[in-house]
């Protein structure tokens, strides 16, 4: 059957129900199959998720700034003291509690924070309204995506109250370390680093489950006249990160599942014969395994991860730029040619994190090819966007301040990033602060940023609401200050060699910074005390960015019931199809059946009277032309 015919038949089949009864406050707000709920549901949890890892960096960039003193009381009030008394030491964070802390913080940031509001919250908003879909194709599996996303959240953040703790192994879980951490506890079920690993494990399950609900959404929903070349560029974006998910995804759930077998029932998928620990000698293993197989499970997914966490971002600032300079998109096609070349680039470039692995010289030489090639595709569409802006009749709204600031922002990212795609520069910056920098410039103040703009975009179609532009300019503001004052400081760190985990932040150096080692002095501390008052003014920086946030909270509650109303269906007078809906929109989203009968982005057209042309504006027929009669 075509994609037209299903839509179709889907929407006739959801008019049937149109006159539905009342489901009930449990079916509609909280076991909800509507995908606009469910989209609702992830950014409120996603965004709780991030607030809790946001807050486990403030703890880390304490330790960091002021590693002699213990954690002021407006930090340390959250926990019990039976915890302190476990984890601090005289009040302050040990090396163990860092450690803990900035696995967990890289983990719920990545996998429970800007994944699941990215595509989760806004692609299951957005994406059925801008293709014309009466729901997901799917609603149940998609409710039960996000439950199992929840389970996995809560499995891991959980761990935090174990005898163990929470894990310790870094964000990214290597073996042979993680196949030992939490050793001492007897049931190995209830290790942190145990948890941890079922956490993934669900997480993986809820990506999938929803990677195949919109792949099958986009394909077969789609309005009629709803060509591949008028999909809105949001719609290509979640198109490509959902096959991102489905093909990236499967390697790490069985790198996790063969993980676990090592601990719970000593298999050694991932540790090698004559493993040596300190505190129990040779390790009684069987032996065999290869830790070098799980760094390669885990980038294989943690690369196209990246872009799992970006292409949202680039969707969201998409359709913010041409609504508010009115004019298309620039390079449309070439916005969408480059998406999918990038989808297809990040399956090959994951050893670049693994250049310090001793890979021969032909290897390493192919990753790096591939690595600089993919950053053709990014700068494409990058400078597709900025091209957007120029001749642009351009409205400054707290909507587009958000998408201009992604632009220089993720720019910033991805130049830092391409020293790293070279071996030769990654063997001096590798497990460095600049390597925290540059994922983080992409990540903070480029993908958030994109997220905040896009929180402001589509709350009037949410809500029926205006959010405060006050509140909106405090919140920008000092973002995006803060975020410089964090985050540039740590890649001159870098160059100077801090390392990523010093839980002291150089601290340790600092009394050899003048000492004598061997016949000079010890040059690397002394470059050490030279950067180190960096991490005070990067820390108050982090804290300050804290409250910059308040603002944004109380915008995002406050004006769900006491914003502004918006005038109209179409506030910002834009062109694709989620904007003919009602606001907000009910069940089934459309009131009649919707047609597209153009591209996404058609604005100032000389031939309209309007300076947009909606894509399901049926167009007018042209007046036959009259023929001159003439005397027989």
């Amino acid at each position: 059957m075509s994609a037209h015919a299903s839509s179709h038949s889907g929407h006739d089949a959801h008019a049937d129900h149109h006159d539905h009864h009342d489901p009930g406050f449990l079916r509609k707000y909280v076991f909800s199959t509507d995908h606009k709920m469910i989209g609702i549901q992830y950014g409120i949890t996603a965004m709780l998720f991030l607030a809790f890892g946001f807050f486990l960096m403030m703890v880390m960039r304490w330790s960091i700034a002021y590693p002699h003193e213990p954690l002021p009381g407006w930090m340390s009030w959250v926990f019990t003291e039976n915890w302190k008394a476990r984890w601090l030491v005289d009040g302050k964070v040990t090396g163990e509690t860092y450690n803990m802390f900035g696995a967990m913080h890289g983990t719920i940031m990545v996998f429970l924070g800007i994944v699941p509001l990215g595509f989760g919250a806004f692609g299951n908003y957005v994406t059925p309204l801008q293709i014309g879909a009466p729901d997901m194709a799917f609603p149940r599996l998609n409710m039960a995506s996000y439950w199992i996303y929840l389970l996995g959240g809560l499995v891991m953040c959980a761990s935090f109250f174990m005898e163990s703790g929470a894990a310790k192994s870094g964000w990214t879980n290597y073996s042979p370390l993680a196949g030992f951490a939490d050793g001492q506890v007897v049931n190995q079920f209830m290790a942190g680093q145990t948890q941890w690993l079922i956490g993934l494990v669900l997480l993986i399950t809820s990506s999938l489950l929803g990677s195949v609900n919109f792949i099958t959404t986009i394909i077969n929903l789609r309005a009629r006249g709803l060509t591949w070349m008028r999909m809105p560029f949001f719609v290509w974006s979640m198109l490509v990160t959902g096959f991102l998910l489905l093909l990236a995804f499967p390697p790490l759930e069985a790198a996790g599942i063969m993980q676990l077998m090592d601990r719970v029932t000593h298999s050694s998928f991932f540790l090698p014969t004559g493993l040596f620990t300190k505190s129990e000698g040779l390790a009684e293993i069987s032996g065999g395994g290869s830790p070098l197989l799980y760094q390669h499970l885990f980038w294989f997914l943690g690369h196209p991860e990246v872009y799992v966490l970006l292409l949202p971002a680039f969707a969201c600032v998409a359709e913010i730029i041409p609504a508010n300079t009115r004019k298309p998109l620039w390079g449309y096609k070439s916005m969408v040619y480059s998406v999918l070349v990038l989808g297809f680039l990040s399956f090959i470039v994951w050893a670049h994190h693994m250049y310090m692995t001793g890979m021969g010289a032909a290897v390493s030489t192919f990753f790096q090819t591939t690595t600089v090639l993919i950053s053709v595709p990014s700068v494409i569409i990058l400078t597709a966007m900025l091209i957007s802006l120029w001749g642009g009749s351009i409205r400054f709204n707290p909507a587009m301040l958000w998408a201009c600031a992604f632009i220089p922002m993720f720019g910033i990212g991805g130049l830092t990033g391409l020293p790293l795609a070279f071996n030769l520069a990654d063997l001096h910056l590798h497990d460095t602060y600049y390597v925290i920098g540059h994922f983080h410039y992409v990540v903070a103040p480029g993908i958030l940023f994109a997220f905040f703009g896009g929180v402001i975009h589509w709350y009037p179609k949410i809500t029926g609401r205006y959010m405060s532009r006050t509140l909106n300019h405090l919140h920008f503001w000092p973002s995006l200050v803060c975020m410089n004052i964090i985050f540039f400081p740590m890649l001159l760190q870098g160059m100077a060699g801090f390392h990523r985990r010093w839980y002291n932040g150089g601290d340790g150096y600092l009394d050899k910074a003048t000492a004598l080692k061997g016949d000079g002095p010890n040059v690397f501390a002394n470059t050490v005390a030279q950067h180190i008052d960096m991490n005070i003014l990067m820390s108050m920086g982090a804290w300050t960015l804290a409250l910059a946030q308040i603002p944004f909270i109380i915008n995002l509650f406050i004006s769900w019931k006491a914003g502004k109303k918006a005038e109209s269906d179409n506030p910002w007078h834009a062109t694709t199809l989620e904007w003919a809906t009602p606001t907000p929109p009910g069940h089934g989203n459309f009131t009649t059946e919707p047609a597209v009968y153009r591209g996404p982005y058609e604005y100032s057209r000389p031939d309209h009277a309007d300076d947009y042309l909606p894509q399901w504006i049926e167009p007018k027929e042209k007046a036959p032309k009259k023929t001159e009669s003439h005397p027989a």
